[in-house]
């Protein structure tokens, strides 16, 4: 039976339960890939962290570039992270030494995955990146083969666990966004410091990498991002009175000849599907012909969730098939259009906090009349002892760029007593 040598760089949560389940499993993993997986190497930043595994003094590197040049290394796993440092330097030299590549750095794929995807196809080699979105859901490999005879129009959905669960917990649990933030610390579901699972990055790394195998298409940075730091509990108490859920969804489009991609909280129906996954799991729709729409759900981070797409592309790697990065040659890959949304035309939510005094209702109605936004429905809640109101508008459909007019220019408005939220909504 033929061998394949692993290096695993990067020995945190992942890399060491990776570690663990290739030592407990190669033997099922032989019998099923015909190929024994081996792990040769490993390397860490911190060699004398406490893991729960043990390791032979022969296996650790003592440079982790070294990997790279061995002859006894068939494929190497990134697991450090970050799009730059080590993890980029690494993981080119790898595929420059004809080295296998399976990473789960969204990060490093959305930023050089041309690149890196050229040099691996030039030296007949695989990169492999199942893990870089969504976890143990295998949205990758679907793109690749299961839907490879479908034409997709549209990918969408929740593609961060920890935003979801942020936004879930507020709505089911009575509590503030702070507080929600700090129990998802506790548990295990926010880094330190979660930052690009707020402000949409992480959503946009993973999206960028989804469209551009949904439409055959180079990676490109062209795309609207939007967090979730300004949703608080009004807003969600606000949607479930209107019959909405808020989620924050990533949306990926090919319309009219071009490409759409957008990250931002979405309003949708209480009884869609989508409304209905909460806490840390993930979901992803895809619109294509013939198929229709499919969607896969489940997992999307953990150690346990990462370890089943990496073990998933080590597997593809073992049985010997060299597959194109990104499903088609670089050379058959398209330069698409790729477009911002202020032509885009969606219904909004607008919540306004404002003094209770005669004539501000009036003056916001003519900045939407003025505008050419018209008004579905309108709900005014007097605020008693604080002479304020709370004035929430749902819209008809209108272009991205006359919401976010009127959203200006009701801001500068001396009645407004805090920053006006706008939220669109997306009849899924």
């Amino acid at each position: 039976m033929k061998k394949l040598n692993i290096a695993i760089i990067g020995l945190g949560n992942i890399g060491s339960y990776l570690y663990k389940y290739l030592k407990d499993n190669k033997n099922i993993l032989a019998e099923k890939n015909n190929c024994l997986p081996i792990v040769k190497y490993v390397s860490a930043k911190n060699k004398k962290k406490k893991r729960n595994i043990k390791i032979k003094k022969s296996q650790w590197l003592k440079d982790y570039l070294h990997c790279t040049k061995l002859k006894d290394v068939d494929l190497i796993v990134e697991l450090i992270g970050g799009a730059e440092g080590p993890a980029k330097k690494l993981v080119f030299d790898a595929l420059k030494n004809k080295k296998h590549v399976v990473t789960a750095n969204k990060a490093l794929i959305a930023k050089y995955g041309d690149q890196l995807a050229k040099i691996a196809e030039k030296n007949k080699v695989n990169l492999e990146f199942e893990a870089a979105v969504c976890g143990g859901l295998p949205i990758i490999r679907s793109l690749k083969e299961g839907l490879i005879a479908n034409k997709i129009s549209r990918i969408y959905g929740i593609l961060n666990g920890t935003s979801n669960y942020i936004l879930s917990s507020m709505d089911k649990q009575n509590k503030s966004f702070k507080e929600v933030l700090h129990d998802a610390k506790r548990l295990g579901y926010a880094e330190s410091n979660p930052s690009a699972d707020l402000n949409g990055d992480d959503v946009s790394s993973k999206l960028k990498i989804l469209s551009s195998l949904c439409f055959n298409s180079f990676l490109n940075s062209n795309i609207y991002v939007e967090g979730i730091k300004e949703i608080d509990k009004i807003d969600i108490d606000n949607a479930n009175n209107l019959g909405y859920k808020i989620k924050l969804l990533g949306f990926a489009e090919f319309f009219k000849k071009n490409v759409y991609q957008s990250v931002h909280p979405t309003l949708i129906k209480k009884d869609s599907y989508v409304a209905r996954i909460d806490g840390v799991l993930n979901a992803v729709i895809v619109d294509g012909k013939p198929v229709g729409q499919s969607t896969i759900q489940g997992e999307g981070a953990g150690p346990s969730a990462t370890t089943s797409a990496l073990v998933s592309d080590i597997s593809s790697i073992s049985r010997g098939n060299i597959k194109f990065p990104f499903s088609i040659s670089s050379k058959e890959r398209k330069n698409l259009k790729f477009k911002n949304i202020e032509e885009r035309i969606f219904s909004a939510y607008l919540r306004f906090e404002v003094l209770d005094k005669p004539g501000v209702l009036s003056n916001i109605t003519n900045i939407f009349s003025k505008n050419k936004v018209s008004i579905k429905r309108l709900v005014q809640n007097p605020i008693k002892n604080k002479r304020s109101s709370s004035i929430i508008i749902i819209t008809h459909d209108a272009k991205n760029k006359r919401l976010k007019k009127i959203l200006a220019k009701i801001s500068k408005q001396k009645f407004i007593r805090q920053k006006p939220k706008l939220i669109r909504i997306n009849n899924l």
